[in-house]
């Protein structure tokens, strides 16, 4: 390179530079009074003209060489390249790029001359130092409507999804959308109208269960997404119809058993039977399961279990309902739990996994297993009965880890390791904290303490099982991890669940320890029943079970009105959901 001073009004213009968007009348008019304060400080590049001219042409500094005109240079230092055999096009580009990020529609618009004189993708990549895949969309703006690339060269760009969206559409609909949402001059285009109105729904072969064949029985065609991640498959179709025909069609063909296909409701959540209880933790083999599409039209699994068949309250009542005066007649409005019904549901199948994890693997001494046996026995899910009216609860079921016991001639003959397998086995059917008649109450807490069954709890720190805490209880695990709480509890939700992808959280409701209190009056419950049990004038006889179950309906009606709440939404404040309760 060399040196030399010349007239600026003596260049010519380059046809292949890479700038073609005008600046801005605010930056012009700063260089200006800079060109005209200490004149140029880095000189124009320019090249020699070919096909036998003898003058001049611009590879970088148009804008310097026009502005050292406005203010009146006679002459200026220049720095005389050698000629390029593209006519100084990539040269221009990189110098450009370098100096200043080029909008997209420029890149778009270097790239494409590049090509035309002959350069590759490739070649083109690794000279701007750009993924080939970047440059191959950048040139999906060719499928743009020229009206709206001159509106995104004036600085107007739409994000990535919406120009996605855009370029995939055709010319026609472009161009009747465009007319219908023309900005006036000087003001920005409404892009999410534009593409909204441009967005054909895509089904991805990533959330595809079916294979090629039915692919192919449907009339699906893959097209690749080159605005997806690199390391992602990207195909889509916007055969919506067939995509959903043949995700149905693999449903049908690979239904478990106990398994059936259900409707979703309007926010996209399965309609499972009436009374069904969702399973949030491992089914068991009488659990259910229902199939679904969700709304990106991806198969989605979910258990539930049906009730089991209510017991008969025994004796003879008034018919009204005990415990109720004038003064119920004006209910106070409920506070909202800090934990819904649906939590503590999450929360006993959450606890009920982890218990029988531990009795299955965690080591546990002989004399333990020996009181939890004891304390299985005392749970309340538990009955015995003599068989004298053909009624059995537990023993049919239980018999099956009896039989190990046996030896071929029909005697007691096992070792410690038979025995030990035994018990762990009665344990785990015995032993249960889900809700409802299976659930073993206090017990099963103290047994899973004592065995530290809470290593074994999942991360509850999901956005299933943190839509099931109020305010107060997100923002205190906020605190238990150093989160501030945001303003509103979607976002505080959020945040947390954002921490909680990699760290382990257990909401302090759902750990085995029970609270001091609950235990010791379980403990002083538990021995009056005893006393009562071995009365003495009843030949040692236990109390009329009508009463018992009667004593237990009560104490589940105050637990329930507990869980009778419904989330509140992520806005309302505690005073809101208590008007919507007390109304």
């Amino acid at each position: 390179m060399q040196i030399m001073k010349v007239d600026p009004r003596a260049l010519k213009e380059n046809p292949d530079r890479m700038r073609q968007t005008k600046s801005s009348p605010q930056a012009d008019a700063l260089m200006l009074a800079t060109i005209k304060a200490v004149g140029i400080v880095q000189p124009p590049v320019v090249a020699p003209e070919a096909d036998g001219g003898n003058g001049y042409i611009i590879d970088a500094g148009h804008r310097r060489v026009r502005l050292a005109i406005a203010a009146g240079l006679e002459e200026i230092e220049i720095l005389v390249a050698d000629a390029a055999n593209d006519n100084g096009a990539m040269r221009s580009m990189v110098e450009n790029s370098v100096r200043e990020a080029l909008n997209p529609v420029d890149q778009w618009r270097g790239i494409e001359r590049l090509v035309a004189l002959g350069w590759t993708e490739e070649a083109i990549a690794i000279a701007l130092a750009l993924p080939v895949r970047q440059i191959r969309k950048l040139r999906l703006l060719a499928n743009v409507l020229p009206a709206m690339l001159e509106q995104m060269a004036l600085g107007d760009m739409p994000n990535e999804q919406q120009l996605r969206i855009i370029a995939a559409a055709g010319q026609v609909d472009q161009k009747e959308v465009w007319k219908a949402h023309k900005p006036k001059k000087g003001d920005t285009a409404p892009w999410w109208q534009i593409a909204n109105a441009l967005t054909k729904k895509r089904m991805y072969a990533k959330d595809a269960s079916f294979g090629d064949d039915l692919a192919q029985a449907y009339g699906i065609e893959w097209v690749e997404d080159l605005f997806a991640p690199a390391d992602q498959d990207g195909r889509y179709t916007t055969n919506v119809e067939g995509f959903l025909g043949a995700q149905h069609e693999w449903m049908t063909g690979n239904l478990p058993k106990r398994g059936a296909i259900v409707e979703v409701n309007s926010w996209g959540q399965p309609e499972l039977p009436k009374k069904a209880a969702q399973v949030y933790g491992k089914p068991s083999k009488s659990d259910h399961a229902a199939l679904y599409l969700d709304r990106d039209g991806k198969v989605q699994t979910v258990h539930y279990r049906m009730p089991e068949a209510a017991k008969q309250k025994g004796g003879g009542g008034d018919g009204f309902t005990r415990g109720t005066d004038d003064s119920d007649a004006i209910a106070a409005p409920k506070a909202r739990p800090d934990v819904t019904q649906k939590g503590h549901d999450m929360i006993g199948d959450f606890r009920t996994d982890a218990l029988h994890d531990a009795l299955g693997r965690a080591p546990i001494e002989d004399d333990m297993l020996m009181a939890l046996m004891v304390l299985a026995f005392a749970g309340q899910n538990v009955r015995i009965d003599s068989g004298a009216d053909g009624t059995f609860y537990g023993g049919k079921r239980l018999s099956r880890h009896a039989v190990g016991l046996f030896g071929e001639h029909g005697k007691l003959a096992f070792d410690q390791d038979t025995l030990r397998v035994a018990v762990r086995s009665v344990l785990v059917d015995v032993l249960s904290c889900r809700r409802g008649m299976s659930n073993s109450g206090m017990v099963a807490r103290i047994a899973g303490d004592a065995i530290g069954a809470d290593k074994y709890l999942p991360n509850m720190g999901s956005e299933d099982f943190l839509l099931c805490l109020s305010r107060q209880a997100l923002e205190a695990s906020c605190a238990e991890a150093s989160i501030q709480p945001r303003q509103k509890v979607r976002e505080t939700r959020a945040a947390l669940v954002e921490h909680f992808a990699t760290e382990h959280f257990v909401h302090p409701s759902g750990r085995f320890a029970p609270p001091a209190d609950e235990l010791l009056a379980w403990i002083r419950a538990s021995s009056t029943t005893d006393v009562i049990g071995a009365g003495e004038g009843d030949g040692g006889q236990a109390d009329d079970p009508a009463d018992e179950q009667e004593g237990q309906v009560e104490g589940d009606a105050d637990h329930d009105a507990l869980q009778d709440t419904d989330v509140a939404t992520d806005d309302d404040d505690d005073q809101d959901f208590n008007q919507r309760a007390a109304a």
